[in-house]
């Protein structure tokens, strides 16, 4: 499976969370190829906190995450892929000298942004969009004090519910994509919270479409946990 799309990081990552979300086999040369491209990317211009830079591409065209809602803020593309990226990186697990000092490096800078930040460790950072990337960067330990921040996010997150199923400011499908990688009771009462929209929404699905078929074993994913 060819993970790399040379002139989009977003792309890249996207075909990495795919293969990870639907469990296909990697080969070990595959991995490194992306995960040395992704590296390559640490502190360039356009890095949100010396992570990961979009590509041109990327800023030029915005990005759509995993489950297919679209970003075009370009301080928001700069965030999110950096989380993204960095996730990516941990699940790929290449530890090469050039790899593991990148991956440092941009955690050196997400975590001096956390530190400063007047959130703090209350789980939630800038928007919902990147929260949820936050939480998902989070969740395969790439930060410090990552419970205490999923815990706290998953609280906030219940103070922004809209009554109906959803929630303010955050994307719904990504927000559940997130939720269903936090191993908390607090991230099982929001997706028990949304269980009702989420059986209504499964019959919806284009699964003749990438996103719709994410989508669609998301949703079954979070009527199980619910």
């Amino acid at each position: 499976m060819k993970l790399v799309r040379a002139k989009s990081l977003a792309a890249t990552i996207d075909r990495v969370n795919e293969a990870f979300f639907f469990h296909k086999k990697l080969a070990r040369q595959e991995r490194k190829h992306a995960a040395e491209m992704i590296a390559e990317r640490q502190g360039l211009k356009g890095a949100y906190a010396h992570m990961f830079a979009p590509t041109a591409y990327d800023f030029e065209n915005g990005i759509r995450v995993f489950t297919g809602e679209r970003i075009t803020s370009g301080a928001a593309i700069g965030h999110i892929l950096g989380e993204e990226a960095s996730r990516a990186l941990i699940q790929l697990g290449i530890d090469t000298a050039a790899v593991k000092h990148a991956m440092l490096r941009a955690k050196k800078g997400m975590q001096g942004r956390l530190h400063a930040s007047v959130t703090k460790n209350r789980g939630f950072y800038c928007c919902g969009a990147c929260t949820a990337a936050l939480w998902r960067h989070l969740t395969v330990g790439g930060l410090d004090h990552a419970k205490t921040r999923l815990h706290k996010g998953a609280a906030v997150l219940k103070r922004h519910r809209d009554g109906l199923g959803r929630w303010r400011r955050f994307p719904f499908y990504y927000t559940l994509l997130a939720l269903t990688e936090i191993d908390s009771s607090a991230a099982k009462a929001e997706m028990h919270y949304a269980a009702e929209v989420c059986e209504r929404l499964v019959n919806h699905q284009n699964t003749r479409d990438k996103y719709g078929r994410r989508r669609l074993k998301l949703l079954e994913t979070v009527l199980q946990y619910s």
